[in-house]
């Protein structure tokens, strides 16, 4: 679109609500959507093609009996269709509830277990999904009792007459969005379009992200982190957002680097394990003619973040032009739409060493030069507060650890038809995240989760850090080791029990990893594992978003039922479609 028939940003009229945030991107002529195939053939979007789109979409869905409020499930891989349903769904008026594809082929059965129990909780009673992902929904519409319509959104119809739906106001439901669910069954987070709305603003001030900036994401966009934290701060500035498939990074990761350099992405956020999986798997020759010098926020975020792992793909990929301040540890969680705190961008992030044995009795933070490192996830965002809290809710001083309560204006609604969940957590505009930590030097430090902390021989003990040892050891695949204290059949005490996927290392067997890995919490700790137990990659359960659920990896381990995925040829694959159509036919009769 010609410059002079744009919309500068500064004119266009505040928006209240994400359809108001698309409406603006479309107006302003510029910005949209790039779309990264397997061959690394790109497809583009403007944000005025995706408005249109999303309009054909909302005719479709009105025609299905879409109305106003309602809240509808979507399943669908990052390309055009999550967006078509995504948007045309708040064109209509509704709600959508995102939720991630069937990826994990050899987990199907627990997949439609816990897609159900989503859509339930969700009050959802229509599921939209792609094409492919269609053929494997059937047994979730059946574990819907008769209460659940799968609808499959192939191909756009031209937009039909009648007027829109009234808009909805910015207090009310924008999107229902799942906790991680790494110590419990994840519950609807209810987020307003006024909450989203303050979140992406605080995003857009904290990295000065302005007009003509690109972002890259490989995150999947069921995620907090890739649908709130890239796609609508791209929108809100009607920028440039090119896409990965998120399984395509995973088979190769050196796609996101590349990507990167030849958009000259400027943001573009990871878990900690992405950074490790790039060091593992990034060969030099895969880089040729890479820049790395326009990524200038790297975000780190959603999971433990290693310094270990930081600082060394920092020393990697600084011949390739990335700088050392780039790497910016961050913390949030989904119930407060995303970012809570953030590292100072202008300086390298920052890791302090903690005496272990003081948090551990204590829980004082005291520096102890060969202490356990942690590393800082920065300030709260303007408008955010950060405040620690012993477990009778008093406030506890700097340097103190205790559990991690956060105030701000993107907090959730509460949890959807859970009003005693919801009151378990916000107390007078206060969230309890469940996580613990503690500010040193006005920064936040954190330790892990409340639930999941090791108690062992009466200490209490962050499994992270026993997790963080294993880093770049051979023999184990990065971010995936869990850690967990039990008390044994008949046993006097608490056992530590750590798990660890195995990765091929030359004359390392199960039996020679287990004593490598021992040695190595041991030697960093100061803790004796009393059993680790090695396992075949793809073994420990994970959230949608990817993160360890260690309690559940006790459970299974406990009940016998700690098994690898089954491994899927073409004819199990066929066999789920089948058993999926005869599943969708039995719920229809």
């Amino acid at each position: 679109m010609p410059a002079e028939t744009r919309m500068p940003a500064e004119t266009r009229m505040p928006a209240e609500t994400l359809a108001d945030l698309l409406a603006g991107a479309a107006a302003a002529g510029s910005g949209g959507l790039r779309f990264v195939g397997r061959d690394e053939e790109a497809t583009f979007l403007g944000w005025d093609e995706v408005r249109r789109r999303a309009e054909r979409a909302r005719s479709w869905l009105v025609a299905r009996g879409v109305r106003p409020g309602d809240r509808v499930g979507t399943v669908f891989r990052t390309a055009p269709g999550f967006f078509d349903a995504f948007f045309g769904l708040l064109a209509a008026g509704a709600v959508p509830v995102p939720l991630y594809p069937p990826v994990r082929l050899g987990r199907l059965g627990e997949y439609h277990r816990r897609t159900a129990a989503m859509l339930a909780a969700a009050g959802a009673r229509l599921l939209v999904a792609e094409p492919l992902a269609a053929r494997l929904l059937g047994e979730v519409v059946a574990l819907g009792r008769g209460a659940l319509e799968l609808a499959v959104l192939d191909g756009l119809p031209q937009p039909a007459a009648g007027s829109p739906p009234a808009a909805p106001a910015a207090d009310d439901l924008a999107l229902v969005q799942f906790s991680s669910g790494t110590t419990v069954e994840p519950k609807p987070v209810a987020l307003s379009h006024r909450a989203i709305l303050a979140q992406v603003a605080a995003l857009n001030r904290h990295w000065r992200h302005v007009p003509g900036a690109s972002g890259v994401s490989w995150l999947p966009l069921y995620h907090d982190m890739g649908l709130i934290g890239c796609v609508f701060p791209a929108l809100d500035v009607a920028a440039e957002l090119t896409l990965i498939p998120p399984e395509l990074f995973v088979a190769r990761p050196a796609l996101w680097l590349r990507t990167l350099s030849r958009y000259r992405g400027m943001v573009s956020p990871a878990p900690n394990f992405a950074y490790g999986l790039c060091l593992e798997k990034i060969a030099d020759d895969e880089l040729e003619g890479v820049d790395l010098s326009s990524w200038r926020v790297a975000l780190n975020g959603a999971e433990t973040v290693s310094a270990e792992v930081m600082r060394r793909f920092n020393r990697r990929f600084a011949p390739w032009g990335l700088e050392p301040r780039a790497l910016t540890p961050v913390y949030g969680l989904s119930e407060a739409s995303l970012a809570v705190t953030f590292s100072d961008l202008d300086r390298p992030f920052t890791s302090e060493r903690f005496d272990a044995e003081a948090l551990a009795t204590s829980g004082r933070a005291l520096p102890a030069p060969g202490g356990t490192e942690l590393v800082s996830v920065g300030r709260p965002l303007p408008g955010f507060a950060v405040e620690i809290r012993d477990a009778a809710g008093a406030a506890l001083p700097a340097a103190h650890a205790g559990r991690v309560w956060v105030r701000g204006p993107s907090l959730m609604s509460g949890y959807l038809g859970l009003p005693d969940a919801t009151r378990e957590v916000l107390v007078d505009g206060w969230l309890d995240t469940g996580d613990t930590g503690f500010l040193y030097a006005e920064e936040l430090y954190l330790t892990g989760r409340a639930k999941d902390v090791l108690i062992l021989r009466g200490r209490n003990h962050p499994p992270e850090e026993v997790e963080r040892a294993l880093d770049g050891l051979a023999g184990v695949r990065t971010g995936c080791a869990a850690a967990v204290s039990y008390r044994p059949p008949e046993a006097a005490s608490d056992a530590l029990l750590v798990f660890v996927e195995s990765r091929p290392a030359p004359g390392l067997g199960p039996a020679a990893l287990a004593a490598a890995c021992r040695r190595r919490i041991l030697a960093a700790t100061g803790l004796a594992a009393d059993r680790v137990l090695v396992l075949a990659p793809g073994t420990l359960p994970r959230t949608s978003s990817g993160k360890i659920r260690r309690r559940e990896a006790l459970r299974r381990f406990l009940d016998g039922e700690l098994d690898p995925p089954r491994r899927v040829g073409w004819w199990r694959l066929l066999w789920a479609m089948i058993r999926s159509r005869r599943a969708l036919a039995r719920a229809g009769e």
